[in-house]
């Protein structure tokens, strides 16, 4: 079974038809959305789901999205694990294509990427896609991978892999802690091109400047002093 965690925080606008797409999907699976502490009536949509394929945790407050992965994490009991954004960023229609590897045996981590979808081709060059691509490089660079979209929302794990190591990221900052540690522990993480619909930071985009600034620590700390 294929436990899909969608971490959620302030979606109201797409938090029912990300759900709607998630179960569309023709995959044996369960889905648990964790309401980070919403405040614009997220939590209400998501409290009159009633669903047995759906699971829904509430967070009192919002402690970041990678806060709200980890209790997706903890609460999962399918095989294996995805991650997916609340907005409609990312199209579960990838999802057959992600597990494939897993399910074949040829992988245990699996990425999607958007550059080898050329999902990029949709955003215009500046800061954040510089960024995206220099945390590329700097992984590689650091952890001896051949990676190309270290930032992409989607990844995917054997449920034995990312339950046996021990994060502790809170913002946005789960994307490189993952990478780092399934590095080192010896995983090869192999890559499937998927869909990019970019949202604008008017419809909803939540990450910044800064965040970038703390994906580059989570790197460098994990690489040399962690």
């Amino acid at each position: 079974m294929l436990s899909v965690i969608i971490p959620a925080y302030n979606e109201k606008s797409t938090i029912r038809e990300i759900i709607n797409r998630v179960k569309a999907v023709k995959i044996l699976k369960e889905v648990i959305v964790i309401d980070d502490g919403s405040t614009d009536g997220t939590r209400e949509i998501l409290k009159e789901i009633k669903d047995p394929e759906i699971k829904v945790v509430f967070h009192e407050k919002n402690y970041g999205k990678s806060h709200a992965i980890r209790t997706g994490i903890e609460a999962a009991i399918g095989g294996i694990i995805i991650i997916q954004d609340a907005d409609l960023e990312y199209d579960p229609n990838d999802y057959a294509a992600l597990i494939e590897p897993i399910l074949s045996g040829r992988a245990e981590v699996v990425y999607g990427s958007r550059w080898l979808n050329q999902g990029f081709s949709k955003t215009p060059f500046n800061l954040f896609r510089f960024g995206r691509w220099f945390l590329t490089i700097l992984t590689n660079l650091l952890y001896r991978t051949k990676i190309t979209d270290e930032p992409c929302c989607y990844k995917v794990f054997k449920a034995e892999v990312i339950k046996n190591i021990s994060l502790v990221c809170e913002g946005f900052e789960f994307c490189p802690e993952i990478t780092a540690k399934v590095s080192r522990k010896g995983y090869k993480i192999y890559e499937v091109p998927v869909s990019y619909y970019p949202r604008s930071f008017e419809e909803g985009k939540k990450i910044k400047y800064s965040d970038g600034l703390e994906a580059l620590v989570t790197l460098l700390k994990y690489r040399f002093w962690r």
